[in-house]
């Protein structure tokens, strides 16, 4: 679909009454809708395919509920693994235009494109009755993660963020629940991110456009700038208008734990120091402080954010050494710590006061089949999913609050009711992202 397209004229040419009607679907007030396929398939379309989107898919297909009907992606050459694989779906390498002709033939979609599209891809998905699974994080801004949460409701659709660990923090959960570290008041996450680019400045020059690239499409609903390799692939993770730097590549894998198990949702102050401060990129490495306040009984909390070689620090580590490239949390508790490797299980500090101790039977319900077949178990018997963008919406804002802490470069309050800083309102243009025209939300 050319950028001459509107919204609006691409919403007159869709056979929905008001987007309130999921194609293949049957609705049900207050449920989620479940999708019945003529083929009593899941027809999925994929959204970017290259890269981690192609890995996306290569799980999906691990049910025998699950028909790849059309992928789509703007780099021929990164996508030539996942066109091979699956040579009979048919290929667009604009998203507008691939809804567009197979609305009637898709009941779900997977949104793997950089950070910059998430949003713009997943509502357009949405409004039209489709089902999302959406890498993480799970959109650019704030203002996109309410778009997107508040979708997901209206449209009744089963979502799900590319969180794939999300299950295995259930035994965390457990260990927390039993109070065998006390009150938790504190939390350390750590990364070995960035592993791209970072600190860095635009770069200058005019090469060539590969031939088989769509530099446009690419750029999306960002202002059309010259075509750089700086920028892509995987690179634009450390380009504040593409990506969302170290926080929003492991943040909500990573921070995923403490939300969950310690009944997280926004914080209310936010400070981040690193360096170097760029109007264009992220920082080469940076250590960042949200405070949470009260939940019922649990306590305030302030959990820290290290990365780019800034560390867990070592004297609440009780002796236990861990390596720059650990990703990971430390929990501290009155009693006690639990160090959490990432997709790891929990481990409690010091060892010896905790040697003779004996852990839960496992008790939350863990989804059959993994991360991945629970969101396709959801679509097509309806139901929820963990990492459902309610869920996943408040993890993403908090990760992206501290985005819009480094680049205000002071301490911020935020108002999650009134989703604004408090304190400076300068920084609220760090909230939303520029449009261009045929590229709005949805």
């Amino acid at each position: 679909m050319p950028d001459k397209v509107t919204r609006r004229e691409f919403l007159k040419k869709t056979t929905l009454a008001a987007g309130l009607v999921a194609l293949g679907g049957v609705w049900t007030e207050g449920a989620l809708a479940q999708t019945k396929s003529a083929n009593g398939k899941l027809n999925l379309a994929g959204i970017g395919v290259g890269g981690e989107g192609g890995a996306d898919l290569n799980e999906l297909v691990k049910s025998p509920l699950v028909n790849i009907v059309a992928l789509c992606d703007v780099d021929e050459n990164r996508a030539a693994d996942t066109f091979k694989r699956f040579p009979h779906a048919r290929r667009y390498q604009d998203f507008r235009v691939m809804l567009e002709k197979e609305n009637k033939n898709i009941d779900a979609v997977t949104v793997s494109t950089p950070d910059h599209v998430h949003a713009v891809a997943a509502t357009l998905a949405m409004s039209l009755g489709k089902h999302v699974y959406g890498q993480k994080p799970l959109a650019h801004s704030l203002v996109e993660v309410q778009a997107m949460v508040e979708a997901a409701r209206k449209y009744k659709v089963v979502t799900q963020m590319g969180i794939q660990g999300h299950p295995s923090y259930a035994r965390l959960v457990e260990y927390i629940n039993t109070g065998v570290i006390g009150p938790v008041h504190e939390v350390h996450v750590m990364t070995d991110r960035p592993i791209w680019p970072q600190g860095i400045n635009p770069p200058t020059g005019n090469p060539p456009i590969p031939a088989t690239l769509n530099w446009d499409l690419w750029l999306g609903p960002a202002r059309r700038r010259p075509y750089n390799p700086a920028y892509l692939p995987f690179v634009w993770r450390g380009w504040w208008r593409f990506g969302t730097g170290a926080p929003g590549d492991m943040g909500c894998h990573l921070m995923d734990g403490a939300f969950w198990a310690l009944s997280l949702t926004h914080p209310i102050t936010i400070e981040a120091v690193g360096e170097p401060h760029l109007s264009a990129s992220g920082p080469k490495y940076e250590t960042i402080r949200f405070d949470f306040p009260r939940r019922g009984e649990q306590p305030p909390v302030t959990l820290y954010w290290h990365d780019g070689g800034k560390m867990i620090p070592t004297d609440l580590l009780e002796g236990r050494k861990i390596d720059p490239h650990f990703n990971g949390s430390l929990f501290v508790g009155e009693k006690g710590k639990i160090l959490n490797p990432h997709g790891g299980n929990p481990e409690l500090l010091p060892a010896a006061q905790f040697a003779d101790w004996q852990p839960p039977a496992p008790y939350i319900p863990r989804p059959a089949g993994g991360h991945y077949m629970e969101w396709v178990n959801a679509c097509v018997n309806g139901g929820p999913t963990g990492a459902n963008f309610d869920y996943s919406g408040s993890l993403t804002d908090t990760v992206l609050l501290g985005n819009v802490a480094f680049r205000a470069n002071h301490k911020i309050e935020w108002d999650a009711l009134q989703r604004k800083v408090l304190n400076d309102p300068k920084a609220n243009r760090y909230l939303s992202d520029f449009y261009r025209k045929g590229w709005e939300l949805y």
